[in-house]
């Protein structure tokens, strides 16, 4: 291990980390041309959406914290419990359209 910390164990303030003036105003842009769900939407559900979430995982790179089209518009809820989970476990959730784990390593699709 490098000793370098997580970029999620980072101390630094969230202004520091890259989540300052320039985000909210960004943020607030994108939720406006933006303001449903995606993964509501996905099941059919109207949810408003509150969070830009990153879909790849910036983990500081800031090329990748600016592209736009990496953002996407989400709820609270599927941020803080469905995307935290798919990132911390490296797996992907939920299935597809004929009811398949949308995970390839799932047993379903083996």
């Amino acid at each position: 291990m490098s000793g370098t910390p997580s970029w999620r164990s980072d101390k630094r303030t969230s202004s520091e980390r890259g989540y300052n003036s320039r985000w909210r105003k960004a943020r607030e842009s994108y939720l406006k041309s933006h303001p449903l769900c995606v993964m509501c939407e996905e099941q059919n559900k109207i949810v408003v959406a509150t969070v830009v979430n990153h879909i790849v995982p910036h983990k500081g790179d800031q090329s990748l914290f600016w592209d736009k089209s990496n953002w996407q518009a989400v709820c609270k809820l599927h941020h803080d419990s469905t995307i935290q989970r798919q990132e911390k476990q490296n797996i992907v959730v939920g299935c597809d359209e004929s009811g398949f784990p949308l995970n390839p390593d799932h047993h379903w699709n083996k």
